[in-house]
């Protein structure tokens, strides 16, 4: 299971160091695009594992007004804070992803479910958790790499394969998409897929 201290401590680290590769400096063109084609701005949106949360700048910036952004470490959501001073402090949230409590109607997920080690719990308590923060009928929106794990499964970033997420999802929600990226940043092409998945009433 992840241990917040260690996890919030790992990752502070790493901002601080500046060892942040994932970091692209603007919005992934594929959850671009998607939010690009949202219509009702006054949803409720999470944005867990945000990171520098440069999604949420986007949002923030064309009209959508309720979107939190979460990170275990404290140093992305400044640099956030930083880059849009009005962005409000209440929709910071410096917290444990699965320590979290809320309903939204929107998740975008975006290298966070990479990010912790790949047990089965951690992937089973994901997909759970993920579940629990959605209202009925509410979407898990981004992308996941696709790449099967290391033989030893101790790198960062953490891959899988559609079967092997699927395995974990598909107790809670309905693939309404789930296939390879075809907008993919040059970096990540053909190492991502794509997924829109909507919350089932109950667990199967």
């Amino acid at each position: 299971m992840i241990n917040s201290e260690k996890e919030r401590a790992y990752w502070t680290l790493r901002y601080k160091e500046k060892r942040t590769g994932w970091d692209i400096g603007y919005p992934s063109t594929p959850l671009k695009d998607y939010i690009d084609q949202l219509e009702n701005k006054s949803i409720k949106i999470l944005i867990p594992g945000a990171g520098n949360a440069y999604e949420a700048e986007y949002l923030f910036k064309k009209g959508f007004k309720n979107v939190d952004v979460l990170d275990i470490s404290k140093s992305p959501l400044n640099a956030l804070k930083a880059r849009i001073p009005e962005f409000p402090e209440s929709q910071l949230l410096h917290t444990n992803f699965f320590e979290f409590s809320g309903e939204y109607d929107l998740i975008l997920e975006q290298t966070f479910f990479c990010s912790f080690e790949p047990f089965e719990v951690n992937r089973n308590h994901y997909a759970k958790k993920m579940f629990e923060l959605l209202s009925i009928n509410g979407r898990l929106v981004g992308l996941w790499f696709d790449f099967s794990l290391d033989k030893n499964a101790t790198n960062r970033p953490f891959g899988g394969t559609k079967t092997d997420y699927l395995k974990h999802f598909n107790p809670f929600f309905k693939a309404k998409v789930f296939d390879r990226c075809y907008n993919s940043i040059s970096e990540r092409k053909d190492k991502e897929l794509f997924g829109i998945f909507i919350r089932k009433e109950k667990p199967h």
